[in-house]
């Protein structure tokens, strides 16, 4: 089982950029689908974006595409989502997570190793 950790979270203000990382333990990290979801104060945890193995293929959630970038360095055994033009409804703690059912599939329950979560907080 994997075990995920991340980092990089914190208070910005509106059209700011944060950086969040996803460290991850073990040796087949290279092997994952991974993606980054976020859950906002009495919402649904939510799919952000995803990026294959290899790191060739990147999915986003509509409302962060254009301004998010998703991307990996297998040989550290980190995933990273770089975060630009944030806005206040970006509020909320950004998870990551290992896919198992498959690219495509961004539901919650096709992720399962599921980070501690950062707290991520964007003022007006």
């Amino acid at each position: 089982q994997v075990q995920l950790v991340e980092s990089g979270g914190g208070l910005v203000q509106a059209g700011g950029s944060l950086r969040l990382s996803c460290a991850a333990s073990g040796r087949t990290f290279a092997n994952y689908l991974m993606g980054w979801f976020r859950q906002a104060p009495g919402k649904e945890r939510e799919f952000v974006a995803a990026v294959s193995g290899s790191g060739v293929r990147e999915s986003f959630a509509d409302n962060v595409k254009g301004r998010f970038i998703i991307s990996r360095e297998n040989a550290k055994n980190t995933m990273y989502l770089q975060m630009n033009s944030l806005k206040p409804e970006d509020t909320a703690v950004y998870y990551c997570a290992v896919g198992r059912t498959g690219w495509g599939f961004w539901r919650p329950s096709d992720f399962d190793s599921w980070g501690q979560g950062t707290q991520v907080t964007v003022s007006s």
